[in-house]
């Protein structure tokens, strides 16, 4: 088994090696939480780990624990517990950049926690759950300028990294197969498919005033375009609009689709289909009803919305609403994911809008992802040719596998919902 830092356990008041304290500060230096606090993670780590299908190893030559699996390996048993018992899953996933916990197969080690994620901690410590887990930050609210700042932290990180590991599409979300297992080369038909069915749900056609809220790189606004729509395209990222732009001139639709860098909450108008893919997770819980009012106000008469998410379960998602986690800190910061019945709830609550149509196909986006890592870990050298260091290599290895786990567990599903008015609804 090979893990990116040393294999002798190390001690927990000493620095991460390899790892840049300016860059990743709380990676760098392990936390000096309370021994009782650390005591307590240890205890419900290898409770948990004891009943699962792992085999996890506790530091080189230390007990196996699991009831037989994909292998874990916990180099440093002192300094994950540390993490664990003072900042939860935020711990979890910076031990793993740290280098202080590897998998052969991470995304097969992931989906058996995501599968056991309710019976991993005991319910009497979850009951007490808002005594240990942290909670958001407020100044990660997506405000106009929050929303901005959180967009630029992830999608302005660099369009030359995105490119390494999507397909010549540069679709960021999950392509639809005809079946698996799926291999490279069907992923850019495989996210036109996903973009049509899109469009088609929404009723795009020639004439159609189209509103296209987060733009991507321009695929979806290129394709909507060929069809004869006119299309808006708004967009906070920077790079994406200055890419987006070139992509839709180099297709020849620059007469047909407009990219515009502007909040969802500033755009004035009216459309006859808006269509959204992925980005309803950015928004944020405290700003649903603000998306969707501002859906319904964008929408003509007779119009159509076609919205593309990610989604869990609704009990899932209220437990954890309010609580901050590794993926929000290093990843998608801001972020939430709704379930269907939030969405329903907040449509109810706030617009004459309906959910009409639902299809979910989460096995999809496990595969998609699978072929991001995939790439991702083939083009290791060129990201680190690009400036990003080992650390942020070991993040978005981690993000892409727990977000592989979470859909191949069925934890989060993604689905395209059709939305409209009353007069539309039929």
């Amino acid at each position: 088994m090979t893990v990116s830092t040393t294999s002798v356990p190390l001690s927990a008041s000493a620095p991460a090696a390899g790892v840049d304290p300016r860059r990743w500060p709380n990676v760098a230096a392990r936390p000096r939480g309370s021994r009782l606090r650390a005591a307590v993670a240890g205890a419900v780590v290898r409770r948990a780990l004891s009943g699962l299908p792992l085999r996890c190893r506790l530091g080189e030559g230390g007990p196996v624990l699991g009831t037989g699996g994909p292998a874990v390996l916990i180099a440093a048993p002192e300094a994950f517990n540390r993490r664990v018992g003072t900042n939860g899953l935020i711990g979890f996933g910076e031990s793993y950049m740290a280098g202080e916990w590897d998998a052969p197969d991470l995304p097969a080690v992931l989906t058996v926690l995501a599968s056991h994620v309710t019976e991993l901690v005991p319910q009497p410590l979850q009951r007490l759950r808002s005594l240990w887990a942290h909670r958001q930050p407020t100044e990660r609210r997506n405000t106009l300028d929050g929303a901005r700042g959180n967009i630029h932290d992830h999608y302005d990180l660099s369009n030359d990294l995105f490119a390494l590991f999507l397909d010549e599409t540069l679709t960021y979300s999950s392509a639809v197969f005809r079946g698996f297992p799926a291999r490279w080369s069907q992923l850019p038909a495989a996210q036109h498919r996903k973009i049509d069915r899109l469009l088609d749900l929404a009723g795009v056609g020639e004439g159609t005033r189209l509103l296209e809220i987060g733009t991507g790189w321009g695929e979806l606004a290129v394709r909507a375009a060929r069809r004869g729509a006119r299309v808006v395209s708004v967009t906070l990222s920077e790079e994406q609009r200055r890419l987006a732009t070139a992509r839709i001139a180099a297709a020849g639709q620059q007469d047909r689709a407009a990219v515009e860098l502007r909040d969802y909450r500033q755009i004035t108008g009216s459309y006859d289909a808006i269509v959204s893919v992925e980005m309803i997770e950015a928004v944020g819980a405290e700003y649903w009803p603000v998306y969707f009012t501002a859906l319904d106000r964008l929408l003509a008469p007779g119009g159509t919305v076609a919205l593309q998410a990610i989604t869990m379960a609704d009990e899932r998602m209220l437990a954890t609403r309010n609580t901050h986690t590794w993926m929000q800190k290093y990843v998608f910061p801001g972020g939430l994911i709704p379930s269907l019945e939030a969405v329903e709830r907040t449509l109810d609550e706030h617009t004459a809008l309906r959910v009409t149509s639902c299809d979910g196909f989460g096995p999809h986006y496990a595969e998609t992802l699978r072929l991001w890592r995939e790439r991702f870990t083939e083009r290791a050298a060129d990201v680190a040719a690009l400036g990003f260091d080992e650390t942020f290599r070991r993040m978005w290895t981690l993000y892409l596998a727990y977000s592989e786990a979470g859909f191949r567990s069925g934890y989060l599903d993604v689905c395209q919902l059709r939305l409209a008015r009353g007069e539309a609804a039929g």
